[in-house]
């Protein structure tokens, strides 16, 4: 293959050596590394080179000429050009097994360490699970149609022009194409870049970002769409603090979290539309009792809970022991946690706002011997709050993780630094034909 910085439009044939962390399959041409976007370890394959770098390549499969065993026809229809799964073509068993490889090399390499127990994985519905994003919208001109979906896979510049999405909450998936009609029939067309979805329970909510102010004519063509197809519609004009509901006027989104136990009540927790919530609500159950059992809440536990959110974690948490803090750095997601500890009638929790990428060691709760921590950072992970926490007297936590990487080089820190033994870990596939990693870690000493 030519060294030359042009890419060469002939293709060539590469042998896949392995399955990279972001789902690419990994091949070696005149010794330098070329990701190729289509394959399988394991195949024989005809690829073409799309992007040259330094110390890799980027390529797209041609023809695959032997196949991998572990090779499925991919469900969706746009699976070729849009960016929103990249293991489609991958069985489910082959896609976990490749998660927890992730996870077992980032261990080893990271962070040095190596768990006492590999957990089962978890796993659930790998369709239809969904419930929250953002899908890019754009009026091309060239083509005389508005486009709606996610990023192209080939370039992220462009978005995939799709019409449904099986992995996407079935109350939307089927429906994408039809918000493509909506959007190009609308005044407003070329001033709304993106439509984010977030669903609980009962209700899928629409937040339609909008650059300028819409007419009356756009606002009665979004009424009459979200009434039709029994979705709420709510307007972003501005910042995150401006969104608002537009139909109906008090639309309210609420997930519950079930509590496995006949003698412990339920847990529901009501949330705003652009708040994080874990994507997969059947995944985010079995999580909870992954955690659970893992944590092993006591009645006489004090349990402090960093990276709180909403109290997604904190709140089943509270039914369980004789006290529960939690924090987190969004002040609106600490207020609604805080009402959701009371709608649920829950006094033994509490919450404070707290950047934890900041040093904290001065604040009250910091300060305070806690039995058990949790700890759900995001994909930055917990290094600095672990430069103070914990305690000699905290005896086991529970790491819930977003990213391999951060996860591993923290699970180091608490080894190697704080004395921590890493009792078990596995994987949770939180985002099934994806090559996100989701893990759950414990640690005892």
């Amino acid at each position: 293959m030519s060294r030359s910085n042009s890419v060469p439009s002939t293709p060539f044939e590469a042998h896949i050596t392995d399955l990279g962390h972001d789902g690419r399959g990994v091949a070696r041409i005149d010794g330098k590394t070329v990701f190729v976007s289509g394959a399988l370890l394991g195949e024989q394959v005809l690829a073409k080179l799309r992007k040259r770098h330094r110390h890799f390549d980027e390529a797209d499969v041609v023809e695959v000429i032997v196949p991998s065993p572990h090779r499925v026809e991919p469900r969706c229809q746009h699976f070729a050009h849009c960016s929103g799964c990249s293991l489609q073509h991958l069985d489910a068993e082959s896609q976990i097994a490749a998660k927890q490889r992730v996870l077992a090399e980032n261990f080893e390499r990271i962070g040095k360490v190596t768990p006492q127990l590999w957990l089962p994985p978890l796993t659930g519905e790998p369709w239809g699970y969904r419930r929250k994003g953002r899908l890019s919208v754009r009026n091309v001109m060239k083509k005389g149609r508005v486009l709606v979906g996610f990023r192209e896979e080939q370039n992220p510049r462009f978005v995939a022009e799709i019409q449904q999405c099986e992995v996407m909450h079935p109350a939307l998936g089927p429906k994408v194409g039809l918000l493509a009609d909506l959007l190009s029939g609308m005044d407003a067309v070329d001033s709304i870049p993106q439509i984010e979805f977030a669903a609980g329970d009962e209700l899928m909510a629409l937040v339609f970002r909008h650059m300028q102010p819409l007419s009356e004519r756009d606002l009665a063509a979004l009424t009459a769409f979200g009434q039709q197809h029994g979705l709420a519609i709510y307007l972003q004009p501005g910042g995150n603090s401006s969104v608002h509901p537009l139909w109906p006027e008090n639309p309210r989104l609420a997930f519950r979290i079930a509590s496995g136990d006949a003698a412990v009540a339920d847990v529901e927790l009501e949330f705003q539309p652009l708040d994080f919530v874990q994507v997969n609500a059947d995944m985010n159950q079995r999580m909870m009792a992954r955690t659970l059992e893992l944590l092993d809440p006591q009645p006489t536990d004090r349990v402090l809970d960093l990276f709180c959110g909403l109290g997604n974690f904190t709140l089943p948490i509270a039914r369980r022991v004789a006290e529960v803090v939690g924090v987190e750095g969004e002040h609106g997601l600490v207020e609604r946690a805080a009402q959701n500890a009371a709608r649920n009638g829950i006094d033994n929790a509490r919450f404070h706002v707290a950047n934890l990428f900041e040093d904290q060691r001065a604040a009250d709760w910091a300060r305070q011997p806690w039995d058990k921590m949790l700890l759900d950072p995001p994909r930055a992970g917990a290094d600095k709050v672990l430069e103070y926490l914990p305690h000699k007297q905290t005896r086991r936590i529970v790491y819930v993780s977003c990213h391999p990487a951060s996860l591993a080089r923290d699970a180091g820190i608490l080894v190697n630094q704080h004395g921590f033994k890493l009792k078990s870990a596995g994987v949770m596939d939180m985002f099934p034909h994806t090559a996100h990693v989701e893990s759950i870690a414990l640690f005892e000493r």
